[in-house]
């Protein structure tokens, strides 16, 4: 008999028929004639039923059957006589697939906290909230693909291993088959790469945006969707070192047409999670962030407010709010500002442009004042900036310029240069960090407990 999973069973509409089962035991209760088991599979939040006559089963057999023991079910797919679901098992034969001791199994009947379950995460998979996580995780990843494919865009894979700094912010981690024990030296005394695997210093990358834009410069509309990584020793909820960004960059789109795009497609995966994964998003709703519902909504209802830097600061000095962090014009924005023009001061999502030019990197496009570039940051309720982007400086001597100002050397970046030589456009782009997404629309508040394996300073656990 073919299994079927616990999704199918409660969605079935047939019942009156045998079925089999297979997963793993979150609870058992009942008495000396009868047991009630709920059996999860992983494929959905809620747990099926099995009821089980003892008197039908060997007495050692139905011992086994514990917390966190994996077993297989063959029985009868009835009505429920019980609250809470509509369908249930009555057990014809069980076999237990894998024991677990209830003793020494960690995941128990009870609340347990998310820095606990960080030091079991090969388990925290099983537990409800995590199960709907990483549910979520799954679906937001495929309408990302799902979206850019019905635009016309093309997935490029940008490199991994890489020889730029694309954001010129350091804190990469280096790649090297050099012997750490003796590592050979030139005759300056510095470490001699021409012995290493490329001949040349290089790293773990940071943004794959530099590279999509040599695709985008040919095939017109590309993204990437990668892990990307960063050697920042940062403890921080909102920081791991390694994490993955989706990066669209796109040909004849000035800064306009960019914030059309991310305004768009923020509304677009909200939307999908909405229409396909209510039943994760309620339970997290109720267990983890009761205004998670109402705050996806919200976004989805209203147009995003687009206003530039300057009023923005304007707005922040004026404030009758006392910020932990100062607010002057050339200075960057913190979370503390960005939350309140979102959540106080226009209640919707916000997307401001034309930033200093003196905070913002080499690659985006100067405005004709001299003082400004046409980024744009989009802010989110609880989170802050969620995207980053701007328009790309198109213009080679531009390009050159800026380059010389802030010390980046042409030689290393002689490729990138080349496309504002051969037929340069102008053209824009954005990213977004994937789990600042997922902790967005799942509520969750800490970064580690949306991505499954976290890496943070002095933890490569599993």
């Amino acid at each position: 008999m073919k299994r079927s999973t616990v999704k199918e069973l409660l969605g079935a509409t047939e019942i009156d028929r045998e079925v089999l089962l297979k997963g793993w035991v979150r609870t058992r209760r009942g008495n000396n004639q009868v047991a009630f088991i709920a059996i999860n599979d992983g494929t959905i939040i809620h747990s099926i039923q099995v009821v089980a006559d003892l008197g039908s089963f060997a007495e050692e057999e139905m011992r086994r059957v514990t917390t966190g023991s994996s077993i297989s079910v063959t029985g009868t797919l009835v009505e429920s006589m019980g609250k809470g679901q509509s369908v249930e098992i009555q057990a014809k034969e069980i076999e237990v697939l894998g024991d677990s001791d209830p003793e020494l199994y960690p995941l128990q009947k009870k609340g347990h906290s998310f820095e606990f379950l960080r030091e079991i995460a090969h388990l925290r998979f099983r537990t409800n909230t995590f199960g709907a996580v990483f549910r979520i995780r799954h679906a937001l990843a495929y309408a990302i693909h799902k979206y850019y494919n019905d635009k016309g865009f093309f997935c490029l894979h940008t490199p991994i291993i890489t020889a730029s700094d694309a954001e010129g912010a350091g804190a990469m981690f280096k790649v090297t088959t050099l012997d750490l024990d003796q590592i050979p030296k030139n005759e300056e005394g510095e470490i001699d790469f021409n012995q290493d695997f490329f001949g040349r210093q290089t790293n773990l990358t940071v943004s794959g945006q530099l590279e999509g834009e040599l695709g985008a410069l040919a095939l017109s509309s590309i993204y990437t969707f990668g892990p990307t990584f960063r050697a920042e020793n940062s403890n921080t909820p909102r920081h791991v070192a390694e994490f993955w960004m989706i990066e669209p960059e796109m040909a004849f789109y000035d800064i306009h047409d960019n914030m059309d795009l991310a305004e768009d497609f923020l509304k677009y995966l909200i939307k999908y999670t909405l229409d396909h994964c209510l039943d994760d998003l309620e339970f997290l709703n109720q267990m983890v962030d009761k205004g998670l519902l109402e705050r996806l909504r919200f976004v989805l209802d209203h147009p995003f407010e687009r206003k530039s830097y300057s009023e923005a600061v304007e707005i922040l000095m004026k404030a009758d709010k006392k910020f932990e962090f100062p607010v002057e014009w050339g200075l960057d924005l913190q979370a503390e500002h960005e939350r309140y023009l979102v959540e106080e001061y226009y209640k919707r999502p916000v997307i401001l442009t034309d930033y200093p030019r003196d905070i913002k990197a080499f690659y985006m496009k100067q405005n004709d004042d001299g003082k400004t570039v046409r980024a744009m940051d989009v802010l989110f309720p609880m989170i802050g900036e969620i995207i980053g982007g701007s328009q790309r400086e198109e213009e080679l001597n531009k390009l050159q310029n800026r380059m010389k100002e802030m010390d980046i050397p042409e030689d290393e970046l002689w490729w990138y240069l080349e496309t504002r030589k051969f037929g340069t456009v102008e053209h824009s782009g954005f990213g977004l960090g994937f789990e600042r997404l997922i902790m967005f629309i799942t509520g969750m508040s800490n970064i580690r407990d949306v991505i499954p394996f976290p890496r943070t300073p002095r933890s490569a656990e599993f």
